[in-house]
């Protein structure tokens, strides 16, 4: 995602001093962050993807779920600051990843 966004035209730095909530892809000057969540690490389908854990489920279960609620501190952390946060789950940047450059792109000339 990173060399397609160069590509593309749009420029970023990588903070030494990563910003709260360690973003993949961070945007200050247009205020925006992106992160690219792992499905399993991150809940993706939780609803059904939680029953087929078997083993060790305690561990498991309360730690996507601790996963799943930090994602949505640091959602609120930056909306709160007035950033715009995108998410896109890792399989969507493997198999569309034009869309989701799109998607990002779109989201720059609508802060532009």
């Amino acid at each position: 995602m990173k060399k397609a966004l160069w590509q593309a035209g749009v420029r970023y730095k990588t903070p030494k001093k990563p910003l709260f909530g360690k973003p993949d892809i961070s945007l200050k000057k247009h205020k925006l962050v992106i992160f690219v969540d792992g499905t399993f690490w991150h809940g993706y389908d939780w609803g059904n993807r939680k029953n087929a854990i078997k083993s060790n489920r305690e561990f498991w279960i309360a730690k996507i779920e601790r996963n799943m609620e930090r994602d949505k501190e640091v959602n609120d952390f930056y909306q709160s600051k007035g950033w715009t946060v995108l998410r896109f789950w890792d399989f969507e940047v493997k198999v569309e990843l034009g869309a989701c450059i799109k998607r990002i792109l779109d989201q720059l000339d609508f802060i532009l």
